[in-house]
């Protein structure tokens, strides 16, 4: 809950806030250990394409598009998703090129500072990799510090358990099911939230880089501490 503080009539209100908006997102490119994240644009869908193709599973939960039936339905997806202002998408690129996944800053909100990260896209080939978690944290550490934003949005169909699991595991603290949230794709959706706060990310932020260390990993990439076991993961 917020501190409380007494308006002029005596009645309970909010602490004081810094309420100059935040920015926009923009086409800058955020580069880390393992890959970076840069403007989403039609030269990603070949790569792309590679990457989903045949992989229906990963469309489930998303609320209104896909899986594609061909390189150039998607094409034209992926030409009309980087061409919007909201969602802003990135392509989430490894250290060979290839692209492999997208994240989004959407219902972006800078006169509140409120931001959310989604449709979050992740190949079969960027699961479970270290760049997959990187990528969440260069665009988190974007909105808080560059931005700034002050509250960072995780939501997503409550029965999708991946997706709930990730939101802990990067450091979200879960707040509540909306019931009959939305009707994504013909079907009810119940849809799970989650934030992360401006005061929470310097503690998060560490743990993120202390996760992402080279020394973490094993010579064969399995990681020795486990970053759910850092953040305290418990919805």
């Amino acid at each position: 809950m917020s501190e409380q503080h007494p308006s002029p009539t005596g009645q309970p209100i909010g602490s004081p806030v810094d309420d100059q908006p935040a920015a926009l997102p923009g086409p800058v490119t955020l580069t880390g250990r393992y890959g970076r994240l840069e403007k989403l644009g039609p030269d990603h869908a070949e790569d792309l394409w590679s990457a989903v193709k045949g992989h229906d599973a990963i469309w489930t939960y998303m609320p209104s598009y896909g899986p594609f039936a061909d390189a150039a339905s998607f094409s034209d997806w992926v030409g009309a998703r980087s061409a919007l202002a909201d969602p802003y998408a990135y392509a989430i690129v490894d250290k060979a090129g290839r692209a492999l996944g997208i994240l989004t800053l959407a219902a972006i909100r800078p006169e509140h500072r409120v931001i959310e990260v989604a449709h979050v896209l992740y190949s079969p080939a960027l699961q479970r990799t270290p760049l997959a978690t990187e990528a969440q944290y260069l665009l988190a550490r974007y909105a808080f510090e560059t931005l700034r934003y002050r509250r960072y949005e995780w939501k997503c169909d409550a029965l999708n358990a991946p997706s709930r699991r990730a939101a802990l595991r990067y450091g979200f603290t879960f707040e509540g099911i909306f019931r009959q949230h939305m009707i994504a794709k013909g079907h009810n959706r119940d849809t799970a939230w989650y934030s992360m706060l401006d005061g929470e990310w310097p503690a998060r932020k560490a743990n993120f880089e202390r996760w992402l260390k080279p020394e973490n990993f094993t010579a064969d990439g399995r990681q020795i501490a486990s970053l759910s076991a850092m953040n305290g993961s418990v919805e």
